[in-house]
């Protein structure tokens, strides 16, 4: 089950219209792409994606992109908010799983996966599953060992030499370090693996409790640890994709625009933590139809050349006598004569006119942007008509037109 009816605000305008799985990533994918991919490629065929906040964009998306074969029963399916249980949404990431109970009980699976939808990794979830099997737990939490200084900003997990957890710890000043490692702590990355049968228990005691917030990291879990459940944690670090060199494990939690911004300036780089080309291992998503990118004129005379530099180019885009460096085009983008874009993520279908210049702006689709403008080198005077992040990254909403 992934849970993907977040509401994003701190993105911004960009999920004014969309949830924040929905949101692109990387030109020609959705935030959700990752999440599926990683259960796909780990061989697990069966999911359901849990929806509420705005989901009409993320519904088509994977009903026209993620087909499985229904011939060996394998499918990935969309279950918005039903008010099956009251006259309520989802109250809380627990509420949303209990509120689709009935399709635990259809499937009668053993075990269930309960995955986040809006972060940035690379999992074999066999090898997660593998461990909690082993440990016979009734539910494993994955985390990522992060310096303890930065882990203030996560949810930690203190857990004993047999990584069993003792106690949930919400955005403290000491985070509790790991084992053997003082300078580390284990920040919970949102995914989980249950006994269903124990979750089943977990979600119907917690359904009568007033005064719960109906969260699996607030509640369910710590819960879990009080009532001498056995908890366990998976090491991320100790996870092996194919293809992937060893080391340490890549993971964002791409919640704000600047940490949505730095996550797509890693993928020009020349050797990005986030590794697209991993052919053993695709980030997955929905084909389309247009045709390939186009660089045209070369007028070095006049400075009238269509160039790309450490960036990525999708499907159907025009590079039309303007410059791109270290930017992301969606598909169909237009740069137009004597423009320049730098460090900039275009979303589809987007505008460049003529010696216009761009720099460190996010850039929603359908957006026209008028010959001559300028974005992102007076912030003062962005602020007065786009949202601008704590970082300098300007943002400019679906549809607009910029004169």
């Amino acid at each position: 089950m992934v849970l993907a009816g977040g509401e994003g605000r701190r993105l911004g305008p960009l999920t004014a219209d969309r949830a924040k799985p929905a949101v692109p990533f990387g030109g020609r994918y959705r935030i959700i792409d990752i999440v599926l991919s990683n259960f796909v490629n780990s061989g697990l065929h069966r999911i359901k994606v849990l929806t509420q906040y705005k989901s009409a964009s993320l519904e088509e998306h994977i009903a026209r992109a993620w087909r499985l074969s229904p011939m060996l029963d394998n499918y990935i399916e969309t279950i918005p908010a039903q008010q099956r249980t009251g006259k309520s949404w989802f109250k809380g990431s627990a509420d949303a799983v209990f509120q689709c109970a009935n399709i635990l009980l259809d499937e009668d699976p053993d075990l269930v996966c309960i995955f986040g939808g809006d972060h940035v990794y690379k999992m074999e979830v066999r090898q997660m599953l593998a461990h909690h099997l082993e440990q016979k737990a009734d539910c494993t939490v994955a985390a990522i060992p992060v310096p303890r200084h930065e882990a203030r900003a996560f949810g930690v997990m203190e857990v004993d030499e047999e990584g069993r957890v003792l106690a949930f710890h919400e955005k403290v000043p000491e985070p509790p370090a790991m084992p053997g490692r003082p300078d580390m702590a284990l920040a919970s990355m949102g995914n989980y693996v249950f006994r269903t049968e124990k979750l089943m228990s977990l979600l119907e005691a917690d359904a009568q409790d007033d005064n719960s917030s109906h969260d699996f990291g607030h509640n369910i879990l710590p819960r879990m640890v009080e009532q001498g459940e056995k908890v366990m944690v998976y090491d991320f670090d100790q996870n092996v994709v194919p293809g992937e060199d060893a080391g340490a494990r890549y993971w964002r939690d791409i919640g704000t625009v600047d940490a949505y911004f730095h996550a797509q300036m890693d993928l020009v780089s020349t050797a990005p933590q986030f590794n697209l080309y991993n052919r053993r291992w695709p980030i997955r998503t929905g084909i389309n139809h247009d045709p390939p990118a186009k660089f045209v004129f070369r007028d070095e005379a006049n400075e009238r050349i269509g160039s790309a530099t450490e960036s990525i180019v999708n499907l159907g885009c025009i590079i039309s006598g303007g410059r791109i460096h270290r930017t992301v085009l969606g598909n169909r983008c237009r740069i137009n004569s004597f423009s320049h874009v730098e460090e900039s993520i275009l979303m589809d279908n987007v505008v460049i006119g003529r010696h216009a210049r761009i720099r460190r702006a996010v850039i929603d689709k359908d957006v026209e942007i008028a010959p001559g403008a300028e974005i992102g080198y007076n912030l003062d005077r962005d602020r007065e008509r786009f949202f601008v992040s704590e970082g300098g990254i300007v943002v400019i909403p679906k549809r607009a037109r910029i004169e």
